[in-house]
């Protein structure tokens, strides 16, 4: 018999064990920013896309219909506008997340910021519970704080990585080294899924295609892409360019036409 964790999976996670997860958490920390503003209407521009998965609030998560993509409820939080922005604190349940109707739960851990010591007690009390109702945990671990000179260095992301494996998380969402070579280490010194972060808006697509392929190339499972996406002038197609590539191993220039930026 599978386990819970198995069967909610299996609701983010295709048959080839890779995701395209669009996280739109962004309202806590910066507010309503562009193409956010609507979120039934950006939901349904994803879906139309194909999207796997997406990362919401509860609260927001409560009033939309988010189809048959999964639901990861996100359960950290911190504003821009407070003293300490890296520190995010908790601000969901597991269990609430489960009266959602959540596939799984994430956590946001800012590895080498000065609450990190409190953002890792909080990451292995959520992984407890989500051992407990069975859902999957799926760990943003991003390398921020004053030791930290290059947030994209590979031993500080595979550090980073491990560290969130190592408490119990199911998936790890982190920062893309820039190479293939690099991000293979911290793909091969981490036991669960690693998925890619996109970031700040990129200056270009290609650029976004680009370190997407790269990372798959790498043996990543995936991303989670948000302004990258949601930003973009027509995300249903942006979606579809990056499922392309996620899960049918398309090349950048055939994504690029998928977006009518190639002919």
């Amino acid at each position: 018999m599978e386990s819970g964790k198995k069967k909610r999976l299996k609701r983010i996670f295709r048959d080839d064990e890779r995701t395209v997860i669009v996280p739109m958490d962004h309202g806590v920390t910066v507010g309503p920013v562009t193409g956010l503003a609507n979120m039934q209407e950006i939901i349904n521009k994803l879906l139309r896309g194909g999207v796997d998965a997406v990362v919401l609030h509860r609260g927001v998560a409560k009033h939309v219909d988010t189809g048959n993509a999964g639901l990861i409820v996100h359960l950290s939080g911190i504003t821009k506008l407070g003293p300490d922005p890296n520190n995010k604190v908790q601000v969901c349940s597991v269990e609430e997340a489960v009266r959602i109707g959540a596939d799984a739960v994430s956590v946001h851990v800012n590895v080498g910021a000065e609450q990190e010591d409190k953002m890792l007690v909080k990451l292995g009390r959520v992984a407890d519970d989500c051992d407990r109702y069975g859902v999957p945990l799926l760990a943003m671990m991003y390398p921020r704080g004053p030791k930290i000179k290059n947030q994209h260095a590979v031993d500080v992301v595979a550090h980073a990585a491990r560290l969130g494996a190592e408490l119990g998380a199911d998936v790890i969402k982190t920062n893309y080294t820039g190479d293939i070579e690099s991000f293979k280490e911290v793909v091969n010194s981490c036991y669960v899924p690693v998925i890619i972060a996109g970031g700040p808006k990129a200056e270009t697509v290609q650029e976004v295609l680009h370190m997407v392929h790269d990372s798959i190339k790498a043996g990543g499972a995936g991303l989670s892409v948000g302004r990258n996406v949601f930003q973009h002038e027509n995300p249903t197609k942006m979606v579809k360019a990056l499922s392309a590539i996620v899960h049918n191993g398309a090349s950048v220039d055939k994504a690029l036409k998928i977006l009518g930026e190639l002919k």
